[in-house]
């Protein structure tokens, strides 16, 4: 079993939003992931997807995205983004899942001898930011999130190798330790996958190794749209 990673889909929905306005890079995005996707994942394998799957609003707008995602080969894992309004009900949201796709919240799922778990994490807060107070709140509840799933893994951990999915950066290039990257060195957290970064804000992103950690930076148009292998 392989593991592969690729972050910020951003699928039209029934929007119909389409991410060329976001620069010529996009143009054609996805039938460039679905190429690379065919051509180097297999049935066994394992992508995880950290968030910001699609513009839907809602869960039936989002139901072709996950079609046209669940007839690719492998086992997907999704967590949500911050815009990824369809996902309210977790429990609306399995249900319209087919059987190789796969949501978290709170939780882990196992595949072999990797545990993945995570939750979709926020802005690292600033004190100098006027949004301070709110993203503390937000950040601290998310936290909470975050060591819920890994809890939920550790209880039957039989695995030498966790993996944990988050949307936001829990880390930048040039903050390196922070209230997260702490609870994944408690918990001996193997991998972390992240996305969210786009255009010059990849530049800021870390990755690299902290505390024997290991981070990857997975948003797709960070990648040139082409899934990143996670080795072991």
């Amino acid at each position: 079993m392989r593991i592969f990673a690729i972050g910020d889909l951003h699928l039209p929905g029934d929007a119909g939003k389409t991410m060329d306005i976001f620069g010529a890079n996009w143009d054609g995005h996805m039938e460039r992931i679905a190429s690379d996707w065919l051509s180097r994942v297999g049935a066994d394998d394992v992508v995880l997807l950290p968030g910001d799957f699609s513009w839907s609003q809602d869960i039936d707008g989002v139901k072709a995205d996950i079609l046209q995602i669940g007839e690719l080969p492998g086992k997907k894992i999704l967590i949500r983004g911050n815009h990824d309004y369809w996902w309210n009900s977790i429990t609306k949201v399995r249900q319209a899942l087919p059987e190789n796709m796969y949501a978290l919240q709170n939780d882990s799922i196992q595949f072999e001898n990797v545990i993945i778990c995570g939750s979709r994490g926020w802005t690292l807060p600033d004190e100098s930011s006027k949004t301070y107070a709110e993203d503390l709140k937000i950040y601290s509840r998310e936290l909470i999130r975050m060591r819920l799933s890994l809890e939920h893994a550790c209880k039957s951990r039989t695995s030498e190798r966790l993996v944990v999915m988050t949307h936001y950066p829990p880390l930048f290039r040039y903050r390196n330790h922070t209230e997260l990257t702490k609870l994944f060195c408690e918990f001996g957290v193997h991998d972390v996958v992240y996305g969210h970064l786009h255009g010059e804000g990849i530049a800021n992103g870390f990755s690299g190794i902290v505390d024997n950690t290991r981070y990857h930076l997975a948003s797709c148009d960070a990648l040139d749209f082409r899934l990143l292998e996670i080795s072991p």
